[in-house]
């Protein structure tokens, strides 16, 4: 699409704060409008739109694409979407560790380990841990209490929830950037613990480097988004 526009405004109202062009309001591809919840988060995705040249690209505007889908998906259906991201405890990454070598299996305990104590202590939970990919339930009263902390999140910080879960295969992982306050690097290096494992036995070919750099870089403007959407 020709850009066709010149000044791009945010503007407060009672909805929150609206992104204009040219002194006219954006709205979703639904047709609402695109309002965002905090000031930084609007700022985000007002530069955004700045940052577009002669033809506007939806793949380079990830902000708007994910306020787009808050808006238009998950806000008229929180409690639906929340319970799809909170399945993902049922089979925690952290909670399947490889059976060998000795040196990965260290590894993964050192990295998931932290998580996981966090975890406890801010929900009062257990989790059954195993090792191999054969699944093993987790206690009712754990699924519980972490489908009710997701439950709680906006429509907001559960899309970017959503990308943090999906990439790390672990609902721990995703819940302790957005409400523990984890380094977002360090929580990826250790959801990509086996993938490095990898990398570091037979060598990586152009192709899953390019992947991989793709998937840290949306892990990592998923946890800004939730970090900005927060009031």
């Amino acid at each position: 699409m020709k850009r066709f526009y010149k000044d791009v405004t945010v503007v407060a109202d009672d909805g929150g704060f609206a992104i204009q062009l040219d002194g006219r309001a954006v709205r979703t591809p639904a047709r609402a409008p695109l309002a965002l919840p905090t000031p930084a988060l609007a700022d985000a995705v007002a530069q955004e739109w700045r940052a577009q040249g002669e033809t506007v690209d939806p793949a380079l505007m990830p902000m708007t694409g994910l306020a787009n889908a808050a808006i238009d998906h998950v806000a008229p259906k929180p409690a639906a979407f929340a319970e799809g991201i909170a399945q993902y405890a049922q089979t925690d990454l952290l909670c399947y560790r490889a059976d060998g070598p000795e040196a990965l299996v260290a590894r993964q305990a050192a990295a998931w380990e932290p998580l996981l104590d966090w975890a406890r202590a801010r929900y009062d939970v257990t989790f059954a841990v195993t090792q191999g990919i054969i699944p093993v339930p987790q206690p009712p009263e754990t699924l519980a209490r972490l489908g009710a902390a997701v439950a709680a999140c906006d429509a907001f910080t559960l899309v970017g929830l959503s990308t943090l879960v999906s990439l790390s295969g672990s609902l721990v992982c995703g819940l302790s950037i957005v409400e523990g306050g984890h380094d977002l690097d360090r929580v990826w290096q250790a959801a990509e613990i086996d993938e490095a494992w990898q990398v570091e036995l037979w060598g990586e070919d152009a192709l899953a480097a390019s992947a991989g750099a793709r998937r840290t870089a949306d892990f990592s403007m998923a946890g800004a988004f939730c970090a900005m959407s927060r009031k």
